[in-house]
Parts: C-alpha cells; sequence; structure tokens
C-alpha cells in the first residue's frame, strides 16, 4: 500500500499530520530570499534558494545577435544582452535527435523529417552580425558566460513542446506498457503545428487526453507570443523568462508521489494553487498555508540540515564519514569507516559503509548543486558483486536528479567516476564568499610560518637602507606578535644588532594572521624594497 495513503489515513483518524513521513515541499517566503526544501520522510534531499529581484536564466529564450566565430573551439559567441557574451558550441546549433531517455514516436506516414546540417555549415548559416533565437542551457559560472542551444524546447507540467523539432518522444520512466501505448495514441492524434516535436513528461502517465491537449494549447500559445517578441525586436532582445521559483516548483516537483506543498505566504499560496487548478483539483488541495507558531523551516527542522549541509565532512548513519573536497576541475569524495567498527566482520562493515556513502554522495550533490567531474573513493571491497551493488545503489539514487549524470562501474582502485550536469552556481559558491584570510585556501599559516617570514623580509629590507633610515615600524597580527614576544625576541635582537637597527612592533587586530608592515617608523610609509 503506498505510504502516502497509508498517511492521510492515519492523519484522517488523528487530525495531525506527520511530518517526518512522506514527500514534501516546504517553500519559505521572505523579503530578500524565497527559499525551497524537498523533504523525504524528514530528511533534506533537496534545497534551492532564489534571491528576490534576480532573474532565473536557464530556460529563458533570447534574440542575440552573433560577436564572433572561433574556428578552433567550433563556437560562436551571442551577444544576449547579459555583461557576457553567450557560448553556442557549433553542436547546439545542430537540430537535435531525441536522447537515449526517450522512445522516439513517429507521427504521420513519411516519418519526421530530419535535416541533413553539419558542423561544416554552422559558420555559412550564421555569419558574424546575423540574428539567431537561443536558449540558456547552463547559467554563468565563475568567469564564464551563460551556454546557450538553437535546440528550443519549452516545460510544460505534462509535455515539453519542441518548436523547431518534429521529433516525439516518451520518457521511458513510465514503464507500463500499456500506459505507453496508450500516450502513443495520443500523440498519434494531436493536433500538432507542423515542424513542431513534444515529449510526454513522466507525469502524463495517467492523465486524461484533455489535460495532455490542454498542456499542449498553452505551450502553443507561449511559443507564439515568444514568436511575436523574436520579430517586433531588436537583438539582444528577451522573448521568454523562465519563470519564478514558485512556478518552476508547481511544474517540476508537485506530481503524485508528492503529498503535500508547504508555504508561509498565503498570496504565493493561492497563486500555485491557480496555476495547478486548471490540471488537477487534487494537486491544488495538496498546497496549503502554513500559519505557525513558530517558524516554518524550524518547524519541519530544516534550519539544522541545512546548516550541517555544507560541512566537508558528513557523518552516516553506521558511524563512517565522507568528506568532500571541491576544486577547480572536479570534486573529490573520500569514504571512510570512522566509527563504523561492526561485529568484528570487516568485509560486512565496509560494505554497509559504502552503501550508506553512495546514497548519501547522491544527496549531497543534489543538495549542494556541485557537478562536473566527480570521483568517489570508496573503500576497497574484494568481491565484484559488492562492487556492482554499491554501483547499482548509486544509479538509483541518481535517478530522482534532476540534473543528468553519468556514472562509471568501480574501478580496480576503487575509484567511482561520474559526473553531473552542472546548470547553475552550486549553493555554496551562491551564499558564500572567498575567505579574506586564507584566500580560499581553507587553511592560515601558523604563527611560527609568519614569524620566519617577517625575519625574512626584515633581513631583505635592513641591508639596502641607509644606516640613519633603520628606524622601522613593525605591524602584525596579535597571534604573530605573540610569538615574537614569547619564543623568537632574541632573533629580532640579534637582528637589530647586526643592521645597527632600531624596530618597534605594534599590532593590529583588523589584520589576518598573514598580513604584515614593514614601514618607516618617522613617517609610517610603507618599505616596498
Amino acid at each position: 500500500m503506498p505510504l502516502g495513503f497509508v498517511q492521510r489515513i492515519k492523519e484522517f483518524f488523528t487530525g495531525k499530520k506527520d511530518i517526518n513521513t512522506g514527500t514534501r515541499i516546504v517553500i519559505n517566503c521572505e523579503k530578500l530570499e524565497n527559499r525551497v526544501a524537498v523533504l523525504e520522510n524528514g530528511v533534506l534531499e533537496e534545497y534551492s534558494i532564489e534571491r528576490v529581484g534576480t532573474t532565473h536564466l536557464v530556460g529563458s529564450i533570447y534574440k542575440g545577435r552573433i560577436k564572433n566565430i572561433e574556428q578552433g573551439l567550433k563556437a560562436m559567441f551571442v551577444d544576449i544582452g547579459l555583461d557576457k557574451n553567450a557560448f553556442l558550441h557549433f553542436w547546439d546549433a545542430i537540430p537535435a535527435a531525441l536522447d537515449a531517455g526517450l522512445e522516439e514516436i513517429t507521427r504521420g506516414k513519411g516519418g519526421n523529417k530530419k535535416k541533413n546540417i553539419t558542423a561544416k555549415d554552422i559558420p555559412s548559416l550564421y555569419p558574424v552580425g546575423s540574428e539567431i533565437l537561443v536558449q540558456v542551457t547552463k547559467g554563468p559560472i565563475g568567469n564564464k558566460g551563460p551556454r546557450v542551444t538553437t535546440n528550443i524546447s519549452m516545460a510544460g507540467r505534462l509535455l515539453v513542446l519542441m518548436p523547431l523539432n518534429d521529433s516525439c518522444g516518451i520518457s521511458r520512466k513510465i514503464d507500463d506498457p500499456k500506459e505507453r501505448k496508450r500516450l502513443r495514441g495520443i500523440i498519434e492524434n494531436l493536433a500538432l503545428p507542423e515542424g513542431m516535436g513534444l515529449i510526454m513528461r513522466t507525469e502524463a502517465s495517467g492523465k486524461r487526453a484533455r489535460h495532455i491537449i490542454r498542456d499542449l494549447s498553452i505551450l502553443v500559445e507561449q511559443w507564439s507570443d515568444i514568436v511575436e517578441r523574436r520579430d517586433s525586436q531588436k537583438a539582444p532582445a528577451c522573448c521568454f523568462e523562465e519563470p519564478d521559483v514558485f512556478e518552476r516548483t508547481v511544474r517540476d516537483f508537485l506530481t503524485d508521489e508528492v503529498d503535500e506543498i508547504v508555504c508561509d505566504d498565503l498570496a504565493v499560496v493561492q497563486r500555485m494553487q491557480e496555476l495547478v487548478a486548471p490540471i488537477s483539483s487534487r494537486a491544488k488541495r495538496r498546497i496549503t498555508h502554513f500559519t505557525g507558531p513558530g517558524a516554518l523551516f524550524e518547524r519541519y527542522n530544516i534550519q539544522r540540515q541545512i546548516d550541517t549541509a555544507f560541512y566537508r565532512q558528513v557523518w552516516l548513519r553506521c558511524g563512517g564519514y565522507i568528506v568532500i573536497d571541491q576544486t577547480e576541475a572536479l570534486i573529490s569524495i573520500d569514504v571512510n569507516t570512522g566509527r563504523n567498527k561492526g561485529a568484528g566482520n570487516a568485509d560486512k562493515v565496509i560494505f554497509e559503509t559504502n552503501m550508506e556513502a553512495a546514497a548519501e554522495v547522491a544527496r549531497q550533490l543534489r543538495l549542494r548543486n556541485i557537478g562536473g567531474l566527480v570521483v568517489v573513493d570508496f573503500i576497497d571491497m574484494k568481491g565484484r558483486k559488492e562492487q556492482q551493488a554499491v554501483y547499482k545503489l548509486m544509479v538509483d539514487h541518481t535517478r530522482k536528479d534532476k540534473a543528468k549524470t553519468q556514472i562509471l562501474q568501480i574501478s580496480q582502485f576503487g575509484l567511482m567516476e561520474m559526473t553531473r550536469q552542472r546548470l547553475h552556481e552550486s549553493l555554496s559558491d551562491a551564499l558564500y564568499e572567498e575567505c579574506p584570510h586564507c584566500k580560499g585556501h581553507g587553511q592560515i599559516k601558523t604563527p611560527i610560518t609568519m614569524s620566519v617570514e617577517l625575519q625574512r623580509r626584515l633581513s631583505s629590507v635592513l641591508p639596502r637602507l641607509p644606516e640613519a633610515d633603520r628606524d622601522l615600524l613593525v605591524v602584525i597580527h596579535p597571534d604573530v606578535m605573540n610569538r615574537l614576544r614569547t619564543t623568537d625576541d632574541q632573533i629580532l635582537v640579534d637582528l637589530e644588532r647586526k643592521y645597527l637597527a632600531r624596530m618597534t612592533f605594534r599590532t593590529d587586530p583588523n589584520y589576518t594572521r598573514e598580513q604584515f608592515l614593514v614601514a618607516d617608523a618617522k613617517t609610517g610609509e610603507e618599505i616596498k624594497i
């Protein structure tokens, strides 16, 4: 019996909702920031934030202008009106085929017409200065501009419309043969405008034809508005802006598996209910307003989980832990048994730790929204059967991820390599900035290290100064001053005697430990020799 059904029966008789069972979406609205958390049985699985006034670029459609073509990179740079030009690879400008996760459906006797365009044709099709309609597939990250494609797609609740590609398909996540046959019949009978294609999303399973037709008509009308804006504006111009976090939540997350959406803003609740009312009255009833007492995220124990989400070391229930390190090129994750000693069976302890680690790694990638190349160093397992079980579990837990992932089998060195699509900057990049003390290293130099560096600096400066100008002021951090007073004072006295100098030391708590100043004691000007 489905967990959601059991939960609702229990709630009916008790009059209370169990906040630690089922799947729940919790939305917190504030003056500067809106937050969305997805909980499964009380555990935070996904978390996203959207600052008020910011634009969600991924999915937005722009009329741009080709600024330059780089043959070596096989790419074009497109001005879409942002600070940095968008990157358009030649392959992203070629009409795309459906990916492996979809079953292609042929409509009509003639089949789908394919345009025979290759990468060699792209520069002649889109010369410098020409206008082009593109969609953002990856937001700007770091110093890189957004990535765009000409293969435009528009997502609804049940369908994805492809207005410039006549391919049609059904998500392979719909695995019931009878349901697939029913949806194929609906696709074949749809009055789809010529040249357009569509994809049946997983949420279309079980939905009536009239709901699917209504979703299609909304998307086609939306495309007509985009075409009108494209034809009436000069490049660069925005023709379609991806909806805000509330509309995206309803569109992407409100599935049959979700038991409830809870929000603490009545206006937002009413807006989301209006969005889903034409499609599902049952879904409308699942959107509820939270009135307290207390803060919404505290009520569902979300804030505590967020606070621990960015720790480098993440503990597992079995007593083991994983360590997550992010570099420019990749993310490395190390698995350790930690406090998990088991009952003396070492192989069982290792297997148990690796299985829990696989599930937690998949969760952490979603939660932190990190991606690119990921290498997981599992604890060595002797049996291929155990390695296969860990691999399968990882694959199963990444299926729920909205970002595309590719996973390789565990290698002979115990490493699992995988990639996760990066659509936006990571949650860490959005919330944190580089530490002014360590400059992003994650470590700062010890007092003895700074004492050594200061002595080298003084030994370099003093011989180059005239004897009359060897009256110096040295400003340092209190931690370094404590080291000089207690341990290295004689070394400084020897420096003064050797160079016939006079040095005055002063602390400044505003200095970082790695910062110091060597200046002229009379003028206070820094000596830059």
